[in-house]
């Protein structure tokens, strides 16, 4: 579904609070999604639907109608959209998560593909959690095995972020205009942005500094 836009957020040890607490989830314990993998399968339906958090509860809007996480008549709604039985559920054993808590892209490396490959980069086709100003491209993939500060929180960036064919959807306010993950094939390994894990909690708000802090051990990717 598509996302919220935040002005502030307190991270969590799990990442920001609501992101991926849900899953539309079938009779298989599949997930809706863009692409089928193991634990997913590819439900375009679900990018007409948005979600929000307040108060600490998670609601779902679609046009002019709104639910909570919870109401019987979302799950209905979901099930009509989708063509199956399908329902809302916590998430539990399986993590609702990819590879990393947190995910960020900086605003040079957008640019660069624009720039360079000719594609709309639109930072809501990459779904990327944090959007950081940056002056040159990819400079936040030199981060990977580092503690980075935002805000008040400290994150470990782990890994670069392999795309998938959810770049190229129709989603969040964004039309389909350009083939996004065709040109990061051949350019980019594509990949673009990269997974963090959240080191420290804390507020982080728009307009905070971003900052390497050094590297850490372990690392991934």
């Amino acid at each position: 579904m598509a996302g919220e836009s935040l002005e502030s957020v307190v991270l969590d040890l799990r990442g920001l609070p609501g992101d991926r607490w849900f899953a539309v989830e079938d009779a298989h314990g599949h997930f809706a999604s863009g692409k089928s993998t193991r634990r997913f399968r590819r439900r375009d339906p679900i990018f007409n639907y948005a979600a929000a958090t307040h108060d600490g509860h998670v609601f779902v809007r679609r046009a002019d109608r709104t639910w909570a996480v919870g109401d019987p008549a979302l799950d209905a709604e979901l099930s009509s959209a989708m063509g199956l039985a399908v329902r809302v559920t916590a998430e539990g054993e399986v993590s609702h998560q990819d590879a990393g808590q947190v995910s960020l892209v900086g605003t040079a490396s957008l640019a660069w593909c624009e720039n360079q490959l000719g594609i709309d980069a639109d930072p809501r086709r990459l779904r990327a959690n944090i959007l950081v100003d940056t002056a040159e491209a990819f400079v936040e993939e030199t981060w990977v095995g580092q503690f980075v500060s935002v805000g008040q929180a400290r994150l470990r960036v782990i890994e670069r972020i392999e795309r998938c064919r959810m770049v190229d959807l129709a989603q969040d306010g964004v039309a389909t205009t350009t083939p996004f993950l065709k040109a990061l094939g051949g350019a980019r390994d594509v990949r673009l942005g990269v997974y963090a894990d959240v080191v420290t909690p804390g507020r982080l708000a728009v307009g905070d500094p971003v900052a390497p802090l050094g590297f850490a051990a372990p690392t991934r990717g």
